[in-house]
């Protein structure tokens, strides 16, 4: 009777081996980190009231123009681009979205999270691309929220001047589009330089600077500036929202809508692999 005790005792309290983290398990505890943090819905809510809101400015500010035109050209003003998805805007949501893309790494670093995450799931590359994963999914949501809110408030406020168009419009979905997918786009991006940097203050620079201040230094007069330029998202949005066809006697080198789509999954395929390849080579 004592001998039986002894052996159930034994079997009891033998180490029990945990599963491996599934693919699932990672999105989930990525995602629960990034909803935790009180500062992202108030980062997304201000971000989204201040891209749609420049669009309302930018639509109010338009009604003036379409006052001093004749009513033939009021009807011929077709669809106003920038009207409905002002640079302004969408400049400030590339900075935002590419700053908290980069934070989702660097603040794990900053805050020594990192450790424990590594400690608890050894492939880190399946942690990057979780992080991918839910980051793109985020950023997809809310670009689409906030290109489809700036297109129907400017619409809105326009069709007073009967000036709106409707979303079958020619080149109106293009460029809804190119506006929502611009936030994944950027945020990806932060997330690959996040990697990579590791460090808090030089990611931001490093993001704000390729993303946003980078492409206006090369002009479109010569061949290789402006290929350089048309690399960027930023242009590559301007090429995707932009509705008229680039003038055949411009001296400037055009982008094309093709290209400008390629530069569009290029940017954050590379981002994520680089950042993918990189952490499989570091101690932490």
């Amino acid at each position: 009777m004592t001998a039986a005790t002894s052996v159930r005792t034994a079997t009891s309290s033998a180490p029990v081996a945990e599963p491996p983290a599934r693919f699932r398990d990672l999105l989930t505890s990525e995602w629960i980190k990034m909803r935790s943090l009180r500062s992202t819905p108030w980062t997304l809510a201000l971000t989204a009231l201040f891209v749609i809101g420049s669009a309302a400015v930018a639509a109010l500010a338009e009604i003036n123009n379409l006052r001093t035109m004749s009513p033939a050209a009021r009807a011929n003003q077709g669809f106003n681009v920038f009207v409905a998805f002002p640079a302004a805007g969408y400049m400030t949501l590339m900075l935002v979205a590419g700053s908290v893309g980069a934070l989702s790494v660097v603040s794990e670093y900053s805050s020594g999270l990192i450790r424990t995450t590594t400690v608890a799931v050894p492939a880190r590359g399946a942690v990057v691309l979780a992080k991918a994963v839910v980051t793109a999914a985020l950023w997809t949501a809310v670009g689409t929220v906030i290109s489809t809110g700036c297109f129907l408030i400017s619409q809105a406020i326009l069709n007073g001047q009967q000036a709106g168009v409707p979303l079958t419009h020619p080149g109106v979905l293009r460029a809804l589009m190119a506006s929502a997918l611009l936030a994944p786009v950027c945020a990806l991006t932060g997330l690959g330089f996040g990697t990579l940097i590791r460090h808090s203050a030089t990611t931001m620079v490093t993001s704000a600077f390729t993303l946003v201040l980078l492409p206006p230094i090369f002009s479109q007069s010569a061949r290789w500036s402006a290929a350089i330029s048309h690399a960027m998202p930023v242009t590559a949005w301007k090429r995707l929202v932009q509705n008229w066809a680039p003038d055949p006697h411009s001296l400037a080198y055009s982008a094309t809508v093709p290209g400008s789509w390629a530069v569009y999954a290029l940017w954050p395929l590379i981002a994520v692999v680089l950042a993918v390849v990189v952490v499989r080579h570091r101690d932490v």
